[in-house]
């Protein structure tokens, strides 16, 4: 990852719990130049626990010749509100104590992320975006922004997500919750607390992003001698690892309530004119193996934004596939584009 810049927000943000942040900064990454009489700007909203680096998690999107060409758009990712990664999360400094947040920082939603893609937005003077584009609680907060301002952009790209989160999808957060507490170090205020259970949630976490087509071919043994040490086994705790080395128990816990709180039809009557309420020309993409986010859900979507195409990518890695599939990605979205 590289050195994200900074937007030291000094205004107080107002959260939809009822309670408030004194002010917020804002990590994010750009590439390409500004155009607004080309109307260039393309606004990725990233994954779970991805960063405002999107060229470094999304190769072969975003580059040079790729998909979104720094030398044709200005592209923004912002990281998210909760994470650590720059933004304000529960590893930042809590003013009114001098000491970071951790477990105390407050409750925050898909739609407080949102408010802080505003900050961001009119930090920078852009009063119209050509796409904004996110797979997974990237295209939750899509979708709500598109709800909250929709006459900010022209298209709207909606990656293996749905309307609301799933009884299905809470239970795998559930789980993934009992692990982190279940960890005696979880409500300590350091820097390693939590660490083995995140380790494990992470583990119950990978195997709604994939499916057992892609277990049983990547993990097969050769042979059946073995009683243990199966290579399944080494993989789930090698991820578990890798998230654990670069992240942390208490932004991960704050994340998995920010996915359980995604729902376009709280206070607007229901979720169906909730998303009646979009303008921008919409794709809608599926991803025939995911177990996380069914097709049904993305045909849902479709099926009630207007102006809105539904395409289905056939793909053997599940909710991974947004990440792995790149030349299906990029050829659906350029197909997209060009129809008038």
């Amino acid at each position: 990852m590289s050195k994200p810049k900074v937007y030291e927000c000094e205004k107080p943000l107002p959260l939809e719990c009822g309670r408030g942040l004194q002010s917020v900064h804002i990590a994010y990454h750009t590439y390409g130049e500004y155009d607004p009489l080309q109307n260039n700007v393309v606004w990725i909203c990233h994954a779970l626990t991805a960063n405002s680096d999107a060229a470094d998690w999304w190769p072969g999107i975003i580059g040079e010749g790729c998909l979104y060409d720094p030398a044709k758009y200005f592209i923004v990712c912002a990281n998210i509100l909760g994470s650590c990664y720059g933004t304000t999360g529960p590893l930042s400094i809590d003013p009114s104590t001098g000491k970071p947040y951790y477990l105390k920082f407050p409750e925050i939603t898909v739609r407080d992320l949102v408010a802080v893609h505003e900050l961001l937005r009119s930090h920078l003077g852009i009063n119209k975006i050509h796409t904004v584009v996110g797979a997974s609680i990237g295209a939750h907060q899509s979708m709500e922004w598109a709800i909250i301002n929709p006459d900010l952009f022209d298209n709207l790209i909606i990656i293996a997500a749905g309307a609301y989160y799933t009884p299905w999808g809470v239970a795998f957060n559930e789980s993934q919750r009992l692990a982190l507490q279940a960890d005696q170090t979880f409500r300590e205020e350091s820097d390693s607390a939590g660490r083995n259970g995140l380790i494990a949630a992470r583990s119950i976490a990978l195997i709604s992003y994939r499916n057992h087509i892609i277990y049983n071919q990547a993990q097969q043994e050769v042979g059946s001698e073995k009683t243990k040490g199966f290579k399944a086994s080494s993989y789930q705790r090698y991820q578990g690892e890798k998230l654990a080395n670069r992240f942390h128990a208490h932004p991960y816990f704050t994340l998995l309530n920010v996915l359980d709180s995604h729902n376009v039809g709280r206070g607007r009557g229901t979720v169906e004119k909730a998303l009646e309420i979009i303008r921008a020309k919409t794709l809608v993409v599926g991803i025939e193996s995911d177990y996380l986010f069914g097709v049904h859900e993305q045909k849902f979507l479709a099926q009630h934004i207007k102006n809105a195409l539904y395409v289905e990518i056939d793909s053997f890695y599940g909710h991974d596939g947004f990440l792995v599939e790149r030349e299906r990605v990029t050829k659906t979205i350029n197909d997209f584009y060009s129809i008038k």
